[in-house]
């Protein structure tokens, strides 16, 4: 069984270190509360949760099961205790959260990055220098850009705040592009206005520098409907078929309605 560590590397999960960490607030307590016995209960509990979740939990996570089941065997005065040296500990983590994390970028053991982001090779030296820069951006946001709250409810496993690390820059992720409405209406691009084309071709053109803008200005993938693509479908139809009207009156040929269509649609 595998636990996520703060840095985001994934480490074996050892039973030992909860006993010896609940050991050490029990003992600290003017009167012990625990029983050695009570105290194996609590770690082997928390491995039994362990091994039923079906994804590896991080220290964090792990640590709120713990705490859970002090407070369970009513030990008030050790829960306290846990609690105080989980604080004072994250207190020493916020003095510099960074430096294990890009550590962990840089030999290409963090979980975290890479679950956050399949579409990234972490071994690849650019995306490393992406990711590093996204440790800071995670590391601003944390501690200064986002309500505690929020950070509280993501530490725990509550919500999960997504792309952190681009936060920092204020910029979107995944957009679903608009298409429907900037064809139709017209849009701007480089401060030039884009009427709503009058061919198939035009709107596939407009849609890729579309496209490409909004690429520029965000990150990660973005989804477009080609539904909203098609009506244009029926604009070129209409176009052509006025084309192939005009060749064969010019032409001075005889053709049918079908073989007008046929030809229209060859050409489309």
């Amino acid at each position: 069984m595998n636990i996520i560590k703060r840095n985001g590397s994934e480490a074996k999960f050892d039973l030992n270190k909860i006993v010896i960490a609940v050991s050490k607030a029990n003992a600290a307590c003017e009167r012990k509360e625990l029983t050695q016995g009570q105290i194996n209960d609590i770690a082997e509990f928390v491995e039994f949760k362990i091994s039923k979740a079906n994804r590896a939990l991080s220290v964090e996570e792990i640590q709120d099961i713990v705490e859970d089941q002090i407070m369970a065997q009513g030990a008030f005065e050790v829960a306290k205790r846990y609690v105080k040296y989980r604080y004072t500990r994250s207190l020493v983590r916020k003095a510099n959260t960074t430096d294990n994390q890009i550590l962990s970028l840089i030999e290409c053991n963090n979980e975290e990055v890479k679950q956050e982001n399949s579409n990234k090779n972490p071994t690849v030296n650019s995306v490393q220098r992406d990711y590093m820069a996204g440790e800071v951006s995670k590391d601003i946001t944390k501690r200064i850009l986002l309500p505690q709250d929020i950070v509280d409810a993501h530490e725990q496993g509550l919500i999960h705040f997504h792309d952190a690390d681009y936060f920092a820059q204020h910029m979107h992720n995944c957009d679903l592009v608009n298409l429907e409405d900037m064809l139709q209406n017209g849009t701007v691009i480089s401060e030039t206005m884009i009427e709503k084309p009058h061919s198939f071709s035009t709107a596939c053109n407009i849609a890729t520098q579309i496209i490409a803008q909004v690429a520029s200005s965000q990150y990660g993938g973005q989804s477009i409907s080609l539904s909203h693509l098609a009506p244009f479908v029926d604009v070129s139809r209409k176009k052509i078929k006025k084309q192939v009207e005009a060749e064969i009156k010019e032409l001075d040929i005889s053709m049918t309605e079908e073989q007008i269509v046929k030809l229209t649609e060859k050409r489309l």
